[in-house]
């Protein structure tokens, strides 16, 4: 399926390859682990973009971006950025703050927003990872090294 949105018109335009990967989202596909089965990719190359927020005034949320079947330690989080606290959003929060529906909020598609955007350095070990195309229902699968240059991620141990 030929899908033109935000995210793949992006990498188009910047001549960045990519694969496309599309499933059924309303098929009860939600989990990233479940995602990386209906994608036929390992499930620790589909990484997943969650919306954490540091508890500390002015500060943007963070858009933190990690292997599909782990879960995220806050104070491990916390701790690797130097804040003293930071708590995951809810997911009517995630989607307020992104304006994208969870299971579709893409680092690819929040570019230029204002969000810090952490990429857990296990990433590293692959020469590529699917994140979320910025839409329920589709993956991309890029190169590692052009996602960290194009969302300007930092790289973090998580």
């Amino acid at each position: 399926m030929e899908l033109k949105n935000n995210v793949t018109r992006l990498l188009d335009g910047k001549r960045i390859p990519y694969r496309l990967h599309t499933y059924a989202y309303d098929e009860g596909v939600h989990s990233a682990v479940e995602v990386a089965a209906a994608i036929g990719l390992p499930p620790e190359r589909v990484f997943k973009t969650l919306v954490a927020l540091p508890e500390e005034p002015n500060r943007k949320p963070l858009l933190v971006v990690i292997p599909g079947p782990e879960t995220l330690d806050l104070k491990t989080l916390a701790k690797a950025i130097g804040l003293k606290k930071v708590k995951m959003a809810a997911h009517a929060q995630a989607e307020s703050l992104t304006g994208l529906q969870t299971g579709g909020i893409s680092p690819l598609a929040l570019l230029n927003k204002g969000f810090q955007i952490l990429l857990d350095n296990r990433a590293l070990a692959f020469d590529t990872i699917a994140v979320s195309a910025g839409q329920r229902g589709a993956n991309v699968e890029l190169g590692v090294q052009d996602l960290i240059k194009l969302t300007n991620a930092r790289l973090v141990k998580l």
